[in-house]
């Protein structure tokens, strides 16, 4: 949405009691996809809640974690885990003007689309131009930023013209939006519904094309023409996991040489089983936080959403619900030791979100609720995502002791998706991806433009929350220096502690789970070269590139 990326896929629960009697048979694969057999088959377990639809628009926040980075490619790959320089993929390089109002793309040359057509400035200009013509494409809420116009110049520009500075947007445009083909998406129902488009046969010009699709497993195919050169590794399979239980089993196994999702007890369980091939890195990188539909009479109301605040003791959740493995949020939104500069301590200490059930109970009492007349309410989630189903259980029982009665409600993860996208819950538990500074999940959480009315989709912003002065303090950050744009980012902190739109109960680590046996070339904590987890896009992409079979 993150987004923005999807968060569904990204936030992944584990159950390992009775991993050991659960099979899951993929397309051809036993145990969720097999071995790697000759070495240059990869296999990917990340369990998304959910059976595949086998439709890959890469606009489509539910599926679009399988088409960018293995069919879709952006324009420029920036690294959010390190301040490298950006590595130039469809286009070879960008330039600003001096005033940061235009942005020039020079786009590569000699790149065709898996079809064969080749591929030109011209389909650039038009993919944007599409987010243009249908908001329920843009995502990143580019056209609400300021974005004036995109068009083509010579053979091989693209410029781009912003009403006002824009240089922080150059993340979404050029790392979080995919290209596609004009000549696909101007016929047929890709023209004339692109926001529905399934897109069951994707064209792009990526490392993989998509060969075959079953609800249980997707196959992809090294592109013999794409133009670094057909990967390494010339087959990878992504079977769908309903359940973290086989997938992990899968894992501890070998049978999956790629993860990215929670293991409790990661050490004893994956670790151990293959000590010399099994390895884990997970950096901390956003939130996941318990999110208010502010729509609601109820979680609108602002004595209800700091009560809740004050009753939920994040550090227990983290112990109980991810094994102490996501550290404990905090309610600023700012991810430690991540973004330890971007804090403001004192504005932290000033607004203390310390658990204080007595204090919870005071508020409540002030909305008009008590033990004689207890507030109930429902929290929506994914079923099979045992993580976050302990978190929430957690959550309950804490929230219980100040009165108040809240349902878990376990959805299947399309549901989940259309629910929250549509705003049909009370709260929601939500992961955003955010992106190189707080700033990115901010955005995500507090920018109007990329929520929407009820009933209709928000990209992000979930909770409806919308402010025109904190929708300024967006728009003046892209124009401002270093300097202010700190100063911005605390102000955008004492929104999250005083209107308290989110809480944010964790610190979402990117799940990695990797296994050497049959491949090298795996980011590491030592080389941040991406974002390891298999739903990080287009990251996914620039691991897949790097793996090299083991010979």
């Amino acid at each position: 949405m993150n987004p923005s990326r999807s968060t569904r896929w990204r936030r992944l629960g584990a159950t390992v009691a009775a991993a050991a009697a659960i099979a899951l048979t993929v397309a051809g694969c036993s145990g969720g996809g097999g071995s790697s057999g000759s070495g240059t088959a990869l296999t990917i377990a990340n369990v998304g809640g959910a059976t595949w639809t086998c439709g890959f628009n890469p606009f489509n926040p539910a599926v679009f974690q399988q088409a960018i980075g293995f069919v879709y490619e952006p324009l420029i790959y920036q690294n959010t885990l390190k301040n490298s320089a950006p590595t130039p993929m469809l286009a070879t390089k960008s330039e600003w003007s001096s005033d940061f109002k235009t942005l020039t793309f020079t786009i590569r040359k000699g790149v065709k689309w898996s079809d064969g057509k080749p591929f030109s400035a011209d389909d650039v200009a038009f993919t944007f131009n599409l987010l243009k013509k249908n908001k329920g494409l843009d995502l990143q809420a580019i056209w609400s930023s300021g974005l004036q116009s995109v068009e083509t110049s010579g053979s091989d520009q693209v410029v781009m013209k912003f009403a006002s500075p824009a240089e922080p947007y150059f993340y979404y445009i050029a790392d979080q939006t995919p290209i596609v083909p004009k000549h696909i998406w101007t016929t047929g129902k890709a023209a004339s519904n692109p926001v529905n488009f399934a897109n069951q046969k994707p064209i792009g010009t990526g490392p993989y094309t998509m060969t075959n699709c079953t609800p249980q497993n997707i196959q992809y195919q090294a592109n013999p023409d794409f133009w670094k050169g057909a990967p390494a590794v010339k087959t990878v399979n992504y079977p769908s996991y309903t359940d973290n239980s086989p997938a992990n089993q899968d894992l501890a196994t070998g049978k999956a040489q790629w993860g990215g999702q929670f293991i409790p007890s990661i050490d004893k369980y994956y670790v151990a089983r293959d000590k010399a091939h099994n390895h884990y890195w997970q950096p901390p990188v956003a939130n996941v936080s318990l999110a208010f539909n502010l729509k609601h009479p109820v979680s609108g109301n602002l004595a209800v959403r700091q009560a809740i605040a004050y009753a939920v003791n994040r550090d227990n959740v983290s112990k109980v619900g991810e094994d102490g493995q996501q550290p404990a949020g905090n309610q600023s939104g700012i991810v430690l030791p991540t973004f330890q500069s971007w804090l403001d301590k004192d504005l932290a200490s000033q607004h203390d979100y310390t658990t204080n059930l007595d204090k919870a109970k005071q508020l409540l009492s002030s909305a008009g609720y008590s033990s004689s007349n207890p507030l109930k309410l429902s929290v929506l989630t994914v079923s099979g995502y045992t993580d976050w189903d302990a978190s929430l259980q957690e959550i309950k029982q804490q929230l219980a002791k100040v009165d108040i009665d809240l349902t878990v409600q376990d959805v299947a993860g399309q549901t989940y998706d259309s629910r929250i996208y549509k705003g049909d819950f009370d709260l929601a538990y939500i992961a955003e991806t955010g992106g190189p500074a707080p700033y990115y999940e901010l955005r995500q959480m507090l920018y109007s433009g990329n929520t929407a009315p009820l009933g209709q989709n928000a990209s992000t912003n979930y909770m409806r929350f919308s402010d025109p002065a904190v929708d300024a303090l967006f728009e003046q950050y892209a124009g401002a220096g270093e300097d202010e744009q700190h100063q911005i980012v605390d102000k955008l902190q004492e929104v999250m502690l005083t209107q308290v739109p989110v809480i944010p109960i964790t610190e979402s680590v990117n799940w990695f789970q990797y296994n050497t046996k049959s491949f090298s070339g795996w980011p590491t904590e030592q080389d941040q070269y991406a974002l390891p987890s298999p739903y990080s896009i287009p990251d996914v992409e620039q691991v897949l590139l790097h793996l090299k079979p083991v010979k």
